[in-house]
């Protein structure tokens, strides 16, 4: 178990998914550009591949782990980890229940 403390550490950003497409090689890594609202979009590597269409992403808000360490994947840096539920091949990606802007923080 982890305390309160180091729970409060995790920043959980709302993020908008501003393009997306495959990553050669991988049947389910995506390449997504996400705005939270900083000057430059944010790059994610996301195993979501399986799921979604990169087409249906585009403009769709999402939950992001925004303080991670970056992580080299596939040949690719990651610099956040997106949150969704669900099983390898059927994923659902976490998301706010009404529009918010780009970079709020959850709470």
């Amino acid at each position: 178990m982890i305390n309160f403390d180091d729970f409060s550490k995790v920043e959980l950003k709302v993020g908008i998914i501003k393009s997306a497409e495959r990553i050669e090689g991988s049947d389910k890594l995506l390449s997504l550009k996400v705005n939270l609202a900083e000057e430059e979009l944010r790059s994610l590597v996301a195993g979501i591949g399986k799921s979604y269409e990169p087409d249906d992403l585009v403009d769709k808000q999402i939950v992001v782990v925004s303080n991670l360490e970056p992580k080299e994947i596939f040949g690719h840096t990651s610099y956040g980890m997106l949150l969704a539920v669900g099983g390898v091949d059927d994923l659902s990606l976490i998301s706010p229940e009404k529009q918010v802007p780009a970079g709020s923080r959850l709470s």
